[in-house]
């Protein structure tokens, strides 16, 4: 089942990287008391993802905080070195918290997996994007095919807070 709008985000573990390398990150310590823009995407390094949906949410930062969000995250079904790298290549440090959900583990609780096996991706997450405020989903926007991200770009998200 996938998950929707006033609907609690799952107990859930991905990684992410930290001076010490990587580190488990619990759904409760990203979400708990905290309102977050979180955004999945079928890969790092990906042309969709790494020209048209991650910019958006750099460039758009500033306006997110402004609007009260404590954190803005990026999750894909990639390893954590995979999701260091995009982070470190994308100028994103200190604006994006990239999540590694290397096994899919949190994407499929999510309920918003997807099997790219056609393109030799095996299973990615759906291209989407949310609000989340305490653990609570606000907003929700999911994309019909992972080569687009216009429903869940930043500023889809940006006009609906």
């Amino acid at each position: 089942m996938t998950i929707a709008i006033g609907d609690k985000i799952p107990n859930a573990t991905v990684k992410t990287k930290t001076e010490d390398g990587p580190a488990d990150l619990s759904t409760e310590d990203i979400f708990s008391g905290k309102t977050v823009v979180l955004f999945g995407v079928p890969g790092a390094f990906t042309p969709t993802c790494s020209m048209n949906h991650l910019p958006g949410f750099i460039t758009h930062n500033d306006e997110f905080r402004a609007k009260g969000v404590d954190t803005l995250a990026v999750v894909a079904v990639n390893d954590i070195f995979v999701m260091g790298a995009w982070e470190k290549s994308s100028d994103a440090e200190g604006k994006i918290l990239f999540l590694s959900d290397g096994n899919g583990e949190f994407t499929k609780a999510l309920g918003l997996d997807i099997d790219l096996s056609v393109a030799g991706l095996g299973v990615r997450s759906k291209r989407y994007s949310m609000l989340v405020e305490d653990g609570v989903v606000k907003q929700l926007n999911i994309e019909e095919s992972p080569g687009q991200a216009d429903k869940s770009s930043a500023e889809a998200l940006l006009e609906q807070m």
